[in-house]
């Protein structure tokens, strides 16, 4: 069944693939960009035809085997779909679940894009619904992988809205802080920025106590919002 629905995926990613899109898409990406180039009201149209149909037949061990075969594939649409399918299994995530999707930054998820739409739709609802705590997002911090590690900072936005606290996030990416990453850095950067916006003490000295040693991408992100000249006092000094 897994293999017949991937094939079915990937018989529609062709059909459908835009050399135009696909040449739009590639600015946005350092390395290239590795998809088909779908039209995006398409692919959406395509995405909730297949989870209504396979509502009887398929459920969330199932979408996560299916997702193992897309993700391996490191092509956008279908991390893209392997990503929507388990998103609509909210109501079953579990522990071991957190885990499973974990190990899909080593089968193939390869850039911001894919690592961020993760964030948004599967990872942030985990803790959301407190079906982790945040000590299982810090494993993540010790990732070999980069996407793994700009994860955690990237699912903590989604949480801003919901009254995260620098007390709970501050913990998660302290680890980070000295990361080379430019793609963590940024990650870590937009998540203080919003931060910033409702504990503006808390961030600031927090920003103070890395200026002089935290990656550069950190403090320009973190402090775009700020007016010109107060920003300046989070330059480093040396």
């Amino acid at each position: 069944m897994i293999n017949q629905k991937a094939s079915e995926i990937r018989d529609f990613c062709v059909k459908n693939s835009n050399q135009a899109i696909i040449e739009k898409y590639s600015r946005y990406f350092k390395d290239g960009f590795d998809g088909y180039g779908i039209d995006q009201k398409v692919y959406e149209q395509q995405r909730d035809s297949w989870i209504s149909l396979w509502n009887k037949e398929m459920d969330l061990d199932k979408y996560l085997d299916l997702g193992d075969t897309l993700v391996e594939t490191g092509k956008f649409e279908e991390i893209s779909f392997a990503i929507s399918f388990v998103a609509s299994e909210r109501k079953n995530y579990s522990e071991k679940t957190f885990d499973r999707i974990g190990n899909w930054f080593d089968l193939g998820i390869t850039n911001w894009a894919t690592t961020d739409v993760l964030c948004m739709l599967v990872l942030s609802n985990f803790l959301i619904d407190k079906v982790i705590d945040y000590n299982k997002l810090l494993e993540w911090t010790r990732s070999d992988s980069e996407w793994k590690r700009r994860a955690v900072p990237v699912t903590l936005v989604e949480l801003v809205k919901n009254g995260l606290t620098p007390d709970e996030a501050l913990p998660l990416i302290d680890p980070l802080m000295n990361d080379e990453s430019e793609n963590v850095q940024k990650g870590i950067g937009t998540l203080l920025r919003g931060l910033w916006k409702s504990h503006p003490d808390s961030i600031e000295a927090f920003l103070l106590k890395w200026k002089e040693t935290c990656g550069r991408l950190i403090i320009q992100y973190s402090t775009e919002k700020m007016d010109k000249e107060y920003r300046k006092k989070f330059r480093r000094e040396k």
